[in-house]
């Protein structure tokens, strides 16, 4: 039995940004959820999007310690997360009218994209695809 070889660093770095945006995915539904106990919330219900912003930080926080440990099978849900939240950061710098906000976020979400894709990675990735010599 052959070992698996270790994450080259842009995979490593690519999984600690993507545990990054889960912490922050749970930080922010834990303050919804503080503001929905509080009764501050006015008249939307926040408990709904802090269960889904709770749950999808708690699946990057997974599929980022899984990229810093070099499971291969952790890269892809990390791409599709990152192209899910660039249409967020779409919305929050377009039709809301917050650039502040969705252009760094969508600079991070491509960074981790880069990183993902770059050539060590890629190589990493099909490794187990190719056949034995």
């Amino acid at each position: 039995m052959t070992a698996e070889p270790a994450a080259p660093r842009p995979v490593r770095v690519a999984g600690v940004l993507v545990g990054l945006q889960g912490l922050a995915g749970v930080a922010i539904a834990a303050g919804l959820l503080v503001a929905a106990v509080r009764g501050s919330t006015g008249p939307v219900r926040w408990g709904p999007l802090a269960a889904c912003l709770a749950s999808f930080g708690g699946i990057l926080l997974v599929v980022g310690a899984n990229l810093v440990r070099g499971r291969r099978g952790a890269r892809t849900p990390a791409i599709v997360a990152q192209l899910l939240l660039l249409g967020v950061c779409w919305d929050a710098a377009v039709p809301s009218s917050q650039p502040a906000y969705g252009v760094p976020a969508a600079a991070f979400c491509v960074a981790v994209l880069v990183l993902l894709c770059c050539p060590p990675a890629l190589r990493w990735a099909t490794r187990a695809h190719r056949p034995a010599r």
